[in-house]
């Protein structure tokens, strides 16, 4: 049996933002490269309300900052907890560890350095401006052996595009994987690209943008990993009614 997984896609739509414009493509992609079915809505960061109740994955999409930050959080939150499949790429990467180290390390005080009222959040700076920003460049990814991104990816190293200018403060990289987040994605100098949650049906996140690979129409291996989890879970839903 086929099933067709309802993904929201939360970020602030824009015909400006490349990846906005490739996600519906890619999608249309792996449904005819692997055949799993995915319909889109597209959230606005400020018209999440309570959560996300009756998707089967969320994908944090970039296009940072976000006209809501509790909104995308909110998201974020809703789907870590009720075990939704959920993919974060460039800004919805920032926003899960920002999500993370607030609701599970406890750090209340935990901001992300491009929303913040004053100037970088100093200490409070969970998320802040990269020593060297990524925008627009390619850059590599070591992935570690046994993780979930070495499967996801099928490889130990690729070279990735990134759009970023802000990433994890490696001052709270230590609390992060205390509290269970992984962190199995790094450059060559041992800077963060890729997080993980071990025990989530799905819960993947990226500095870099797997949108934006190649021409746009094949599906990176991140992006069909997280479809196929999508539909694996309504799938599984089934069966518990069955």
């Amino acid at each position: 049996m086929t099933f067709t997984a309802r993904i929201a896609l939360v970020g602030d739509r824009s015909p400006n933002v490349q990846s906005h414009v490739r996600i519906p493509r890619l999608l249309e992609a792996v449904r005819e490269r692997d055949g799993l079915l995915a319909e889109a809505y597209w959230i606005p960061t400020d018209e999440v309300g309570a959560g996300l109740d009756g998707f089967d994955g969320v994908w944090l999409l970039p296009g940072s900052p976000y006209r809501s930050e509790a909104g995308v959080l909110t998201a974020i939150r809703s789907a870590r907890e009720g075990g939704i499949p959920v993919l974060g790429t460039c800004g919805g990467f920032q926003h899960m560890i920002l999500e993370f180290a607030r609701n599970v390390c406890g750090i209340a005080r935990a901001k992300h350095a491009e929303n913040a009222e004053d100037d970088g959040a100093g200490e409070d700076a969970v998320i802040m401006p990269l020593a060297c920003s990524l925008a627009g460049h390619e850059g590599e990814v070591n992935v570690a052996p046994g993780s979930s991104a070495e499967r996801i990816m099928g490889t130990s190293r690729s070279i990735e595009r990134f759009n970023c200018t802000f990433g994890p403060n490696p001052a709270y990289i230590g609390t992060l994987e205390a509290s269970g987040l992984r962190f199995t994605g790094h450059d060559d100098e041992g800077q963060v690209r890729i997080a993980e949650l071990p025990g989530h049906p799905f819960y993947f996140a990226t500095l870099f943008q797997p949108e934006l690979a190649g021409d746009g129409s094949r599906p990176h291996p991140v992006v069909a990993a997280f479809v196929a989890a999508a539909c694996a879970a309504v799938g599984e839903r089934a069966a518990g009614r069955a």
